[in-house]
């Protein structure tokens, strides 16, 4: 087992124990979103909002298996908590492939199947293991792009979605924001799709 592993093994541990609230992943002086770090400029603060989703979504999936995380909310509905991951996957790519114009073509949705990153979200091992290996690299890959990116006015280098042209038609923050309410609108569903598995609310 590599590092990777052993960290991922302990942050299930750490998010799943019993705490003095039963129905909360650890106890609020534990919370790994909270940090001493003070968010004091815009860029920052952006920053800190992701970084606390993005831990959200890590902490509403945790210690479930792959029946779990594919388990289909209410019909007709595909929307699953490994849906999810995958859809996030997605998202995170715009990073690359909007700001730094890079060719990310789309990982699980295609022309044919334009909610493909939901209905390929099947309860297999493999799959799960491979969404969260995805979204692993799409976040560290995108933090890697706004660690060099210093100015929030960037316009975007590659196709934005707002048109079929190169260049100029968002601002780094307009992507941040937007990637930040992605973020919080599927922490939401996570949070009901988290409570029907297993009754496991908060935070």
């Amino acid at each position: 087992m590599d590092s990777d592993e052993h960290a991922g093994e302990a942050a299930v541990t750490r998010w799943t124990r019993s705490t003095i609230y039963p129905d909360m992943w650890v106890d609020p002086d534990d919370d790994p979103r909270e940090t001493d770090a003070r968010a004091v400029d815009e860029r920052s603060i952006l920053l800190d909002h992701l970084r606390s989703y993005r831990l959200t979504l890590e902490m509403k999936c945790a210690g479930l298996d792959a029946e779990q995380m594919a388990r289909r909310s209410v019909p007709p509905s595909t929307m699953s908590l490994l849906g999810l991951v995958r859809h996030l996957t997605e998202e995170e790519r715009r990073f690359r492939r909007v700001m730094a114009g890079e060719d990310a073509p789309k990982l699980y949705r295609t022309d044919e199947d334009r909610d493909g990153d939901f209905n390929g979200a099947i309860a297999d091992p493999a799959v799960v293991e491979d969404a969260w290996r995805q979204w692993r690299a799409e976040v560290e890959l995108a933090d890697r792009f706004l660690a060099g990116v210093t100015d929030l006015g960037t316009r975007n280098a590659g196709s934005s979605d707002l048109g079929p042209e190169p260049g100029g038609d968002e601002q780094l923050r307009d992507v941040l924001v937007a990637q930040i309410a992605e973020y919080a609108r599927h922490c939401g569903h996570a949070d009901f799709l988290r409570e029907r598995i297993d009754g496991r609310v908060g935070q």
